[in-house]
């Protein structure tokens, strides 16, 4: 019999894929209100691994990172999604999204992004949610796997990734060396 216990708690991360004019501050803002401080916040990176949301949102579309200061535990990713869907309604215009939140956490072992959409390698949460394992770390890197979106699996992703991990496993040492 294996022995349960409770797994270590977690960077959240969210990463935001705008319109031009979006109201991407405003957004930033009520995302801070949910989630706490940020710790980390990346440039404007063009979105253009995929043409998936030009229909609704348009072309020319931005992605930011973010990474909060405040560790979860993992469950709660689960009502981060549900969080960051009613944002997307808040900033939505004319029916369609000018937003598009996906929020994750960053683990030692992996990157998890929460879904809508089910999927054979997404094990469902509760609430509509289903967890999508993006990237795995083994061998002090981040391997991307057969499904992990094209903007997840740049290199230059995957090192901003490396230092946010690294990053927290500095925050998880210090918080619980107790």
């Amino acid at each position: 019999m294996s022995s349960l216990k409770e797994p270590k708690p977690v960077r959240l991360i969210t990463g935001v894929i705008f319109a031009p004019g979006a109201r991407i501050e405003e957004c930033m803002e009520e995302l801070s209100r949910g989630f706490g401080e940020e710790a980390y916040r990346s440039g404007p990176l063009p979105f253009d691994g995929t043409h998936y949301y030009e229909q609704e949102m348009g072309t020319g579309l931005l992605r930011v990172f973010t990474a909060y200061k405040r560790l979860i535990p993992r469950e709660t990713i689960r009502d981060a999604k549900i969080f960051t869907n009613e944002v997307e309604k808040v900033f939505s215009y004319d029916g369609g999204r000018t937003i598009n939140i996906d929020p994750g956490y960053i683990a030692e072992e992996h990157l998890i992004l929460a879904t809508g959409k089910g999927f054979s390698h997404r094990p469902y949460l509760g609430g509509g949610v289903y967890a999508d394992l993006t990237l795995m770390y083994v061998n002090d890197e981040w391997k991307p796997l057969d499904w992990t979106y094209p903007d997840y699996r740049k290199p230059e992703t995957m090192e901003l990734f490396k230092k946010l991990r690294n990053d927290y496993s500095k925050q998880l040492k210090e918080e619980y060396r107790r």
